[in-house]
């Protein structure tokens, strides 16, 4: 399941998306936009900086912006960087421990066939693709 924190990385990236100019976006005018409290949003703003997905400038006329295209942000990614894994299963999360059940397990094909579904689904879909179906309604 897709926590707060994933769902508002997003909104924060589709944000500054649509803000997109010469100027860094302020955190509060974005808090404001999203109805996302600044405090909770600094938290996950703080993992898009550190990701390197997003810069923030200090001081005055400070704020963030974006460091690539919309068009080169996958949503998996920014998914991944606040939510971790997106694996069903523990034993197929990145540098699992080996299951001792590996060789005999009948469901492992169908978390792993899911676990593609959701990784291809989400690494399919960018920034950019949301500001058009957003653009579209």
């Amino acid at each position: 399941m897709i926590s707060t924190k994933g769902r508002y990385a997003i909104r924060f990236m589709i944000d500054l998306a649509e803000q997109q100019g010469e100027n860094p976006v302020p955190l509060d005018d974005i808090a404001k936009r999203q109805e996302i409290s600044k405090k909770y949003l600094e938290i996950v703003v703080k993992l898009l900086v550190n990701g390197k997905l997003v810069k923030g400038v200090s001081g005055k006329g400070g704020g963030y912006r974006l460091l690539r295209k919309p068009s080169e942000y996958p949503v998996g990614e920014i998914l991944e960087l606040t939510e971790g894994t997106l694996a069903a299963v523990a034993c197929l999360e990145e540098n699992a421990e080996l299951c001792p059940r590996k060789d005999i397990c009948k469901t492992l094909p169908m978390w792993r066939k899911f676990n593609t579904m959701v990784h291809d689904f989400f690494y399919q879909i960018t920034l950019a693709d949301l500001l058009c179906d957003e653009e579209s309604k």
